[in-house]
């Protein structure tokens, strides 16, 4: 019934093309903003084709419709794709705008290719420009004539982020953004990036799911700071307070008429990553456009001392629901009916038991033996799969409290494991410990430490096709820049690692239709030493969660690598015990006691 649902949509859409005299169309997974997460209202390539994957786009033509998706969701979108009239097109690199190198090999010049301005970046129109050789059309949205019963936009109110967590005033960030656009000669700053907005204005929203964002764009200037959001979901103290404070309230789509209306001469920074190519081509030729990431980008990826001492607490909250799980976990499977959407529910009640916590920070990736090896598998109706007491379940999970946001990968063994399976996950540890112990003169980029992540792996032939590290949100996203450790992005490429930022730590191994291990920790950089050869820096492990000893096998460690696991996991047992009852403290006590190797 779906699969009908979707060709008939198709075929309309194809006769609104026919109509406009549209020979391709793009549809991006974007909205406005060009985030990670988007609104249901903005949801359309699950509309149009049935796959609810966050990472996609599509081509349409007359006779052709197709997909184009990463590895993490191949399985997924072949399933969900099946009788749509739509084509899997699997991307061999994630992240690539590969359907532009299909266009450019399948439309003849001088074809009318069509994309909705508003959702796709003005980096990408640049980059089908050149391989086309001709502008696409930006101003086509044949959606909204299609979808009838399409979702409204979210109307749940804004709050405000108190100073307790936040650390520095509205007034002093807004400040800190002008001083910074005064070094730069600009005299806007215009803000396309929802987090950005929420942490310059300290407010947070319910927007977004997973996310707790305002849909809202901003404009910085000199005296004033326009904020374009639907005002009815501005509490009245958050207007007075931004009454107050030189913040002006604006309805959300006059965002490009204000654009349009800077004066000539003046000077623009805006992101041509995060910034729609609407909005871009709405500003004036005389104005001046100085692109780069935004200043609140660079600035809140520097947590400071209020942020990162509230992140601290937050890992102790997330630490104690993390362990009362694997705790409920061990002593119920095989007893009860478990399976991998009611562990998910199970450990986000834990989760919602801790102080501040306002829920999971991104869709749980609960998947048990061959699910794991799916890097960012979700597990559906369709696919819930029983846990029993036999083979392995990876759990990656995360919590947004108002003190900070959480993410934690753990690979547990529900069985006896082989030795393959203890060689393997020991490689990808070995990884996760050494990248946690190094130490870096200040100026290091990710990409050039991460293959301190990979070495063991790579060692013994193996290896994984994701990144090793995110950059992490303050109650904002769980994945956010610009900082990674990755193997050359372009982040990577020009962001050094600062101290005050939070970065994820995951290598991973995965075994296709077999098992996947990922063991991942949260980061956070701090000074280490000042020497005649300048300022080092090193890594904080800030995530508290025992790692499930089964797995390891003792002989691949090394003496620095097992030394740090064991204080690892002291620090795990003396922080979180005093918090536990008695037979949860005596559980995470087995689960932590130090391992020796065997003498001979």
């Amino acid at each position: 019934m779906a699969a009908n649902k979707n060709k008939k949509r198709l075929s309309d859409l194809r006769s609104a093309m026919k109509n406009k005299g549209v020979d391709a169309l793009i549809v991006p997974a974007a909205d406005p903003h060009l985030g990670e997460y988007v609104p249901d209202h903005w949801r359309v390539i699950e509309w149009l084709t049935g796959f609810t994957g966050s990472a996609a786009t599509v081509v349409i033509t007359s006779r052709f419709a197709g997909l184009w998706t990463d590895s993490r969701y191949f399985i997924q979108a072949e399933e969900q794709l099946q009788g749509s009239g739509f084509l899997l097109v699997k991307l061999k690199v994630p992240h690539t705008p590969e359907y532009i190198d299909w266009l450019a090999g399948n439309v003849k010049k001088g074809k009318k290719i069509a994309v909705d301005g508003r959702v796709i970046s003005i980096g990408q129109v640049r980059l089908l420009e050149s391989a086309l050789g001709s502008k696409p059309d930006i101003s086509q949205d044949l959606i909204s004539g299609i979808w009838t019963d399409r979702p409204s936009l979210p109307s749940e109110p804004a709050f405000e982020h108190p100073l307790k967590y936040a650390g520095r005033s509205r007034a002093e960030k807004i400040e800190d953004v002008r001083t910074r656009m005064r070094d730069l000669g600009a005299d806007f700053q215009l803000l396309t990036s929802v987090d950005d907005i929420m942490w310059l204005l300290n407010i947070r929203g319910n927007d977004i799911k997973f996310s707790p964002l305002l849909l809202s764009f901003a404009l910085v200037g000199a005296d004033q700071v326009l904020i374009f959001t639907d005002e009815e979901k501005v509490p009245g103290t958050v207007k007075a307070a931004f009454d107050k404070e030189g913040v002006v309230l604006l309805p959300y789509d006059m965002v490009s008429r204000v654009t349009a209306s800077l004066p000539d001469g003046s000077a623009l920074l805006l992101s041509p990553v995060t910034t729609s190519a609407s909005i871009y081509k709405s500003v004036p030729r005389k104005v001046t456009i100085m692109e780069d990431i935004s200043i609140p980008t660079r600035l809140k990826a520097i947590k400071n001392s209020t942020e990162t001492g509230n992140i601290r607490e937050v890992m102790i909250k997330d630490g104690v629901a993390l362990t009362r799980f694997f705790y409920w976990l061990e002593k119920n499977i095989g007893k009860e009916h478990i399976t991998e959407l009611t562990a998910s529910a199970r450990l986000e009640a834990f989760r919602m038991e801790q102080e501040g916590c306002m829920g999971p920070s991104f869709e749980t990736i609960a998947a048990y033996n061959a699910h794991a090896a799916l890097p960012h598998y979700g597990p559906s109706e369709q696919s819930d799969a029983e846990l029993k007491p036999q083979g392995i379940f990876l759990l990656d999970s995360g919590g947004q409290y108002l003190g900070g946001t959480t993410d934690v990968t753990r690979t547990v063994a529900l069985s006896m494991p082989d030795a393959r399976m203890k060689s393997d996950f020991t490689l990808a540890l070995r990884g996760t410990i050494n990248l946690a112990m190094v130490k870096f003169p200040l100026g290091t980029k990710g990409f050039q430490i991460e293959v301190l992540a990979r070495k063991a792996l790579w060692d013994n032939g193996l290896n994984y096709g994701h990144g090793t590290g995110h950059g992490v949100g303050y109650f904002l996203n769980v994945h956010e820049g610009p900082q990674t450790i990755g193997t050359g992005s372009s982040g990577d490429m020009k962001t050094i690692i600062e101290p005050g930022m939070l970065t994820a730590d995951e290598p991973a191994i995965y075994r296709p239709g077999e098992y996947g291990f990922r063991t991942e920790n949260l980061i956070l950089c701090i000074q280490d030493a000042v020497t005649d050869y300048g300022t080092f820096l090193a890594f904080e492990t800030v995530t508290l969660c025992y790692i499930d000893a089964t797995l390891i096998e003792i002989s691949l460690l090394d003496d620095r690598e097992l030394k740090w696991l064991n204080e690892y996991h002291e620090k795990v047992y003396r922080t979180l015990s005093p918090l536990l009852s008695t037979e949860e403290k005596h559980w995470l006590k087995k689960k932590t006691e130090a391992l020796y190797r065997q003498e001979h």
